[in-house]
């Protein structure tokens, strides 16, 4: 069965989400944010980082969500939340599937200046700097956004979840409300029911 390693609020949520998503079964093995428990031996077995996503999948372990997106509608193609080369949205799906890394990178940054550096440690240039890169980001997802409710013209997929995870990181570290389309989007992804 299907293991999706999980520390809430990081972006493994993409790979959970996802698993509700195509409705298949798997297992979530749920791990606080400690660095003690993630370096643990037998984590490393399956995430030399240490870090999440992971997914173990019989003798398949992955760790990036941008590929355990693709593993996952290539290999549950039934649910149509993935595209395929040859699909006329392929290169589109692709794009923001990857393009949810570069979003998400910059409320990363944030979050290392909330969670791991002390008070006193915090840089400003760094919230400002890393600030304004996740608005850039967001404002390309807004732009995308014009006409539609999802990335893609055929509606919902894989995409809208790795992306929707970087505008709800966003969200917890800038205002969007400049931003209707974005706040729309958010808005529609969290009524999905999974």
């Amino acid at each position: 069965m299907l293991k999706v390693y999980h520390v809430p609020g990081s972006r493994s949520v993409r790979a959970v989400w996802l698993a509700h998503e195509l409705g298949i079964p798997f297992e979530t093995v749920t791990m606080p944010f400690d660095l003690k428990v993630l370096r643990r031996p037998e984590y490393l077995a399956v995430s030399p980082l240490g870090r999440v996503p992971a997914i173990s999948d019989g003798d398949v372990n992955l760790i990036e969500s941008g590929a355990i997106a693709q593993y996952l509608t290539w290999k549950h193609p039934e649910a149509g939340l993935g595209r395929s080369p040859g699909d006329p949205e392929w290169h589109e799906w692709i794009q923001w599937i990857h393009f949810a890394e570069t979003a998400a990178v910059h409320g990363a940054s944030l979050v290392q200046q909330t969670v791991f550096v002390p008070p006193d440690q915090r840089s400003p240039i760094i919230d400002t700097l890393e600030g304004k890169r996740l608005l850039k980001a967001m404002e390309v997802i807004e732009a995308r956004l014009e006409g539609r409710d999802w990335l893609l013209a055929s509606g919902f997929s894989a995409a809208d979840v790795c992306v929707g995870y970087s505008v709800h990181l966003g969200a917890g570290f800038r205002n969007l409300d400049h931003l209707p389309r974005v706040s729309d989007y958010y808005a529609r992804i969290k009524a999905r029911p999974a």
